[in-house]
């Protein structure tokens, strides 16, 4: 950087936000307004189906006991006409339009209608003559539909085919109809509107722990508590203990690193304390002691240091690295620094261990890169299934290691164990 060049600093960034996918009482809402909604309508169509047909049934019922009883009073008069031996009681059947009419029709034979149809008649068809009751709708008379019921029978003393009639306008009918489907739309929307709010009143009364469980946290993140203490539903509470769990094992790692920042101050009190009063006395053996206890103080840190990032990444259970691909990679890189030394490589290569990439290149790299410096030219790399644990065996022509260093390395290679052990 040049002297006097404007140094720029980028503000913290702000703590990050998960985004949500939207409120789950919502969801809920919505799905439960959806299904209230389907199942009304199927239920309000099916009974609608079922009272429209027993209104229409009971409108027929009645037209057909009307046609028994006019069948039951006609006779045969002297004059081959049909005739009713007495009259029908129901009084419109003598008012002119009044809505219920009946008639009596043969082939080749006058209309014998009653008074309420006055000058109008009702059409028939011969070709279907049925000896049982038959039903239709008729819309013959402008105006006024109708609602027909006809059946054919042959009187005594008669070789004619007489069709008895029995009309009634449907107004009546399509009124109880009509005040029937408003009446039960009516009690269906207001079930619906009244199920989709207890829906909603049940999701919210039902979500109301969570927001207990978010005004918790937001007590132990303020410093007013350490732990969800409120008792909340068996429902939540798995999520609350596994939440206190996870507290827990957070602060017992964050002891552990201040323990081991207190280990590493103490170690190397020592160390400095004996450089400073070499210093101070100005020591003949100043250089050498300066070596040795730096060299002390280098195995300290490195110990703390790979024990502190064991318990840094101690949780990081699911991280996985394939061992072949880091040999490789190792294999490249050493390829390029010693290029008269010889690398090979053998055994398994789907072997993979709970590590991850960059630890396992960084202790597989040191010790290839040790016997390539050290060695005579040649190194030789087995790697084996040892069980629940992956051996990396590293092989070399050198002399081997000398005593002087023995004891450190011993140390170096125990850290290392460890580190490795507690980071699987």
């Amino acid at each position: 950087m040049a002297e006097g060049e404007p140094v720029i600093v980028s503000p913290p960034d702000k703590a990050e936000r998960t985004t949500g996918t939207g409120y789950l009482s919502r969801r809920m809402i919505i799905i439960a307004a959806g299904w209230i909604t389907l199942l009304l309508i199927a239920g309000g169509l099916a009974l609608d189906r079922v009272l429209v047909n027993a209104v229409s049934d009971n409108f027929d019922d009645q037209m057909e006991y009307v046609l028994t009883a006019m069948i039951a009073s006609a006779e045969i008069g002297p004059d081959g006409e049909v005739r009713l031996n007495r009259p029908l009681g129901d009084q419109r059947f003598l008012e002119p339009n009044s809505g219920l009419y009946w008639q009596i029709s043969g082939k080749g034979k006058m209309p014998f209608p009653s008074r309420s149809l006055w000058d109008r008649t009702l059409r028939v068809d011969f070709s279907h003559a049925d000896s049982v009751p038959h039903f239709r709708s008729s819309s013959e008379f402008a105006g006024e539909p109708l609602r027909i019921v006809e059946r054919a029978i042959v009187l005594p003393d008669s070789e004619t085919r007489w069709i008895f009639l029995v009309a009634q306008s449907r107004e009546s009918l399509d009124a109880q109809i009509t005040e029937l489907r408003t009446v039960l739309a009516t009690a269906f929307a207001v079930l619906a509107f009244g199920l989709i709010i207890m829906a909603a009143l049940q999701t919210f009364y039902g979500l109301w722990p969570l927001r207990d469980v978010r005004r918790e946290i937001a007590a132990m993140r303020s410093g007013k508590q350490h732990r969800i203490q409120e008792a909340l539903p068996d429902e939540v509470m798995p999520m609350v203990n596994e939440l206190n769990a996870l507290l827990d094992h957070n602060e017992k790692q964050a002891e552990e690193a201040r323990r081991h920042a207190g280990n590493l101050a103490h170690a190397l009190k020592t160390p400095l304390t004996v450089i400073m009063n070499s210093a101070t006395a100005q020591a003949p053996d100043l250089a050498e002691t300066v070596i040795r206890e730096a060299t002390t103080m280098r195995r300290q840190v490195d110990h703390h240091l790979a024990r502190a990032r064991a318990v840094g990444r101690r949780g990081h259970s699911h991280s996985r690295a394939e061992v072949w691909q880091s040999l490789e990679s190792v294999e490249r890189a050493v390829g390029r620094l010693y290029r008269h030394v010889r690398l090979d490589m053998a055994g398994r290569q789907d072997l993979a261990v709970r590590v991850e990439r960059q630890d396992l290149d960084e202790m597989i790299g040191n010790l290839v890169e040790n016997a390539a410096k050290y060695g005579g030219g040649s190194v030789f790399v087995t790697v084996e299934d040892a069980g629940d644990m992956v051996a990396v065996v590293i092989e070399d022509d050198g002399r081997g290691i000398p005593e002087k260093i023995a004891p450190a390395f011993l140390i170096a290679a125990y850290d290392w164990i460890v580190a490795s052990r507690e980071l699987a």
